[in-house]
C-alpha cells in the first residue's frame, strides 16, 4: 500500500471497498450520541436503569432503552435481571468492550485536536476591531 498523509492506501477498489465497510461497521455499532457516553457511564461499575438515566441528561427512557439494547447485542454490555421485589436490572460493561479504549483515546485526542483548531480557524477569520473605530 502506498501512503497519502498517513494514510494507507489500498491498491484496489474492492479493498477500499472493504475497509470503508470496516470503518462504516465500526461507525453504525458505536455512532449517535449517546452509546459512547452510556459506555463511559457504565465504566465504573454496574447501573440500574435509572441511575443511568440521571448519569446522562437529556437522554429519554425510549432511546436509552434502545440504546442499551443496541449494545447488549454488539457485546458491549450485559443485562443482569434480579428477582428481588421490585425486579431489578443492571448493566455491566463486558470485556470485549475494553476493545474500544484505544479507539476512544484517538477519538479525544482527535476530538481535542480538532477543537483547538477551529478555534483558531475562527479567530483568523474574527477581525479585531480597529482602535480608531471605537474612539
Amino acid at each position: 500500500m502506498d501512503e497519502i498523509n498517513g494514510f494507507s492506501r489500498p491498491h484496489s477498489g474492492a479493498e477500499c471497498n472493504s475497509k470503508l465497510g470496516a470503518i462504516g461497521d465500526a461507525l453504525y455499532v458505536i455512532g449517535g450520541k449517546w452509546r459512547l457516553r452510556i459506555i463511559v457511564a457504565l465504566t465504573e461499575g454496574g447501573s440500574r436503569f435509572n441511575e443511568l438515566q440521571r448519569m446522562l441528561p437529556g437522554i429519554s427512557p425510549r432511546v436509552l432503552s434502545n440504546e442499551l439494547k443496541e449494545l447488549e447485542i454488539n457485546g458491549f454490555l450485559t443485562r443482569n435481571v434480579f428477582t428481588d421485589t421490585p425486579v431489578v436490572v443492571e448493566y455491566k460493561l463486558t470485556p470485549y468492550s475494553r476493545t474500544l479504549n484505544s479507539v476512544m483515546g484517538a477519538l479525544v485526542e482527535w476530538g481535542e485536536m480538532h477543537r483547538i483548531k477551529i478555534r483558531e480557524d475562527d479567530m483568523q477569520t474574527t477581525k479585531p476591531i480597529a482602535q480608531e473605530a471605537i474612539l
